[in-house]
């Protein structure tokens, strides 16, 4: 295992600026979008003290966002999604690790575009592999983000790299990925390692049917028509099996129902059955992590983003959930992304007061992915000059 040096934040004079943007994704790391936007904020206000706490929502970026609030970076090899060995990070702080799927499972590690193939046979074997190190390294208490993942296999994979054995009828183990669901017969847990589990998901969809894992998510991850029947099968499968393996008690309902049991092709259903877990909605367990009510105390703005500010930022993600803290402690907030879609009026509504995007000085969206850092030192630049930060000026003296 590979120890690297994470970040850190100094302290803060009163009446500071918060940055807190996630990624633009394709383009730019949380960290970066937080450095080019206060360089580009810099240039025109030189003197208003900034704070930057990149952040994220569970999925890609979360361990990048937690590195640079201070946790340590650690990095070590495990199975990726396909078999092959990838070298994964997650971050720790004291007794608590935060593991993001993605790292190991995620949809990225797969060596070219996702297809039916590696839909049917991707698993989350990697991500139980992190944790497991994690907990070797020390750590007492998993955070586990949920997204960007490749695989459909309901956690299985997740609960072989914790040391449980799923075996077909001849006590073999059955083949990775959601195809190999199929055959289960028998989950053995008596030597898997168990440690407490918060899941950080913005995914509400349960395991099985129409609002399911593998019909939702499976064709986003290369799954045809015949595929997905597959994994549907295969989570049907595992779905009982654990229920009778697990002695699940029928008055605690059935957990494959429970919203955000299909996050991460399943593996949300895996951590609740298995692990126990309870799932969050990702971006306020970050914040929490993030001690982000103690950064907001005397802020006089916000500035959080994303790579797109549309309808789905309304679901859970991280601007939204930055403008909800914000909120509370009575802190006005501006967003920057990418491209926007969302009316003013409606991005009002969710507590953001005003947006920048990249296409209001770029208007090719292949230009503004390829040039995002200076494109949005520029636009930090212009929300600089704006009526916002003039009143901040006014509010000072």
């Amino acid at each position: 295992m590979i120890q690297v040096r994470g970040g850190g934040r100094k302290g803060w004079q009163e009446g500071h600026v918060l940055i807190a943007p996630d990624k633009f994704k394709g383009s730019l790391t949380a960290p970066q979008v937080a450095a080019h936007l206060a360089a580009g904020l810099r240039q025109v206000r030189p003197d208003l003290p900034m704070v930057s706490v990149p952040v994220a929502d569970g999925g890609d970026g979360t361990v990048d966002a937690m590195v640079a609030a201070g946790y340590t970076r650690l990095q070590t090899t495990v199975t990726g999604p396909l078999g092959d060995k990838v070298v994964a990070s997650f971050a720790m702080r004291d007794e608590t690790a935060v593991i993001e799927l993605a790292e190991a499972s995620g949809l990225r590690r797969l060596p070219g575009r996702p297809t039916s193939v590696s839909a049917l046979t991707a698993t989350s074997a990697g991500t139980g592999e992190l944790v497991r190190t994690a907990v070797a390294g020390g750590a007492k208490r998993i955070v586990l983000g949920l997204g960007g993942s490749a695989c459909t296999d309901g956690g299985a994979g997740l609960l072989a790299g914790l040391g449980a054995r799923l075996l077909d009828a001849s006590g073999q183990p059955i083949p990775p990925g959601g195809i190999g669901l199929r055959h289960l017969s028998r989950i053995d847990t008596s030597e898997m390692l168990r440690v407490p589990v918060v899941v950080a998901s913005d995914v509400d969809n349960p395991l099985l049917g129409p609002r399911g894992a593998a019909a939702v998510y499976g064709p986003q991850k290369g799954a045809g028509a015949g595929a997905v029947r597959e994994l549907e099968t295969g989570l049907a499968r595992f779905a009982e099996i654990a229920r009778r393996d697990l002695r699940a008690d029928p008055l605690a309902g059935d957990i494959a129902a429970r919203a955000g049991a299909g996050a991460a092709g399943g593996v949300g259903f895996a951590a609740l059955a298995f692990l126990g877990a309870h799932i969050e909605p990702g971006i306020r367990i970050l914040l929490q992590e993030l001690d982000f009510d103690r950064l907001l105390s005397g802020a006089r703005l916000v500035v959080t983003g994303e790579g797109s500010l549309d309808e789905q930022s309304l679901h859970g993600k991280a601007p939204i959930g930055v403008a909800r803290a914000a909120a509370r402690a009575e802190v006005p907030v501006l967003a920057v992304c990418g491209r926007r879609t969302l009316t003013r009026e409606t991005l009002r509504r969710s507590g953001i007061e005003d947006a920048f995007a990249l296409t209001d000085i770029e208007p090719d969206p292949e230009v503004c992915m390829a040039q995002a850092a200076p494109l949005l030192e520029q636009l930090g630049v212009r929300l600089a000059g704006s009526r916002h930060f003039a009143e901040l000026s006014r509010n000072s003296k």
